[in-house]
């Protein structure tokens, strides 16, 4: 069978099982390499499989354009990029299950989470340039494009990072990707949390190529990338000690995959009973206290913390400084995992429901609970 053919059986299958499901009054439960099953609200529903939609559909490396199918390992597509110096530059983390890395490009999409370089390049939705999308009727829809330059009608494709599968079955996606940036080196220095956010937004308002930033237990590790010269010259105008490449990189990896000594602990205390918090705020914010350890990303705009403290003050806390707060693993999500929408929000939120999935078949509640 061609790899046509097998693309277009699989997609036949999907259709099929959604129509199946809007007349059975069925929920669905959108389903790739499961690594994210604990983000968000609840699993529930009928399981809709779309590992068999896997695969580049095409690459165009001097265009800086890739096409994948919802299904594609994260692993397989990061392989083809690298063969030809190129990359997902938002850092995509690849949660692995059983040991292995499971990571899907529709997974990633709907979920919208970035790695530590999310603050210097910009998020998963930056990059996504167009997508077919299965909507609750059972109709396959495309938007957006194969090209970086494309106006036409709503940027619907974007819409879809970080819907958490709730508006369709993401089937296939173009996104935009970078060369790989010529030069790399982390630093590190010996400071306070309260010292290393105000050192950071001194440094945010310069001419720096700081590409990642991760402050932990009185430790900030900087990684400044791009350009050679850039690079060589921010090393000597910040000081600090450098790191060895071989132990910068796996540092780096792990936070990316939120495999590093911090999550690990963070994830010890959530089987222990309490929730990893992850709090996003203006770059500017102080420290905030809370019980427990904590680690600071993103030049300070994205803060973790496992703590048992309850859900009303963290999202107090967060938004006392013109934040907000997410339940990002472990605790009570009977509530919801994400906060609240205002209003007029909400209204906005439930007219685009009513327009892809009338009937919520699509991974209900992981969103917000009303869904």
């Amino acid at each position: 069978m061609s790899e046509q053919a097998q693309r277009d059986k699989a997609l036949n299958r999907l259709i099929d099982q959604v129509r199946g499901a809007r007349s059975d009054r069925l929920a669905l439960n959108i389903t790739g390499g499961n690594t994210k099953a604990f983000y968000g609200g609840p699993v529930s529903g009928m399981a809709l499989d779309v590992k068999p939609l896997a695969g580049i559909s095409a690459y165009e490396p001097s265009e800086l354009v890739v096409t994948a199918r919802a299904g594609t390992p994260l692993a397989e597509l990061e392989a083809a990029l690298a063969e030809r110096g190129q990359c997902l530059p938002f850092e995509p983390p690849r949660f692995t299950v059983s040991g292995a890395t499971q990571g899907t490009v529709g997974g990633m999409v709907a979920a919208g989470l970035a790695g530590p370089s999310r603050a210097a390049v910009g998020s998963v939705r930056d990059y996504v340039l167009g997508a077919t999308l299965l909507n609750g009727r059972g109709e396959l829809m495309s938007f957006g494009g194969q090209v970086m330059k494309n106006v036409a009608g709503y940027d619907v494709s974007r819409l879809l990072a970080g819907s958490m599968g709730t508006l369709g079955v993401i089937c296939e996606v173009s996104l935009k990707v970078l060369p790989v940036l010529p030069a790399s080196i982390t630093l590190r220095f010996e400071w306070d949390e309260a010292t290393a956010l105000k050192k950071l937004n001194e440094w945010g308002g310069q001419p720096l190529p700081i590409n990642a930033s991760a402050w932990w237990s009185g430790m900030l590790v900087l990684r400044l990338s791009g350009a050679a010269a850039a690079v060589q010259s921010a090393r000597q105008r910040l000081g600090g000690e450098v790191v060895d490449e071989a132990l910068a990189a796996p540092f780096w990896q792990g936070l990316r995959d939120q495999a590093d000594e911090f999550f690990v602990g963070a994830h010890k205390a959530v089987a222990g009973g309490a929730t990893l918090w992850r709090l996003s705020v203006p770059q500017t914010a102080p420290v905030i206290p809370f019980s427990g350890e904590h680690l600071v990303e993103w030049g300070g705009a994205q803060r973790w913390v496992a703590t048992t403290t309850p859900a009303a003050k963290m999202h107090e806390a967060a938004a006392r400084v013109g934040g907000h707060a997410t339940a990002f693993a472990g605790g009570d999500k009977s509530a919801g995992a994400f906060t609240p929408l205002a209003p007029a929000v909400a209204a906005i939120h439930r007219r685009l429901k009513d327009a892809f999935d009338p009937d919520r078949l699509f991974n209900r509640g992981r969103l917000f609970a009303e869904e």
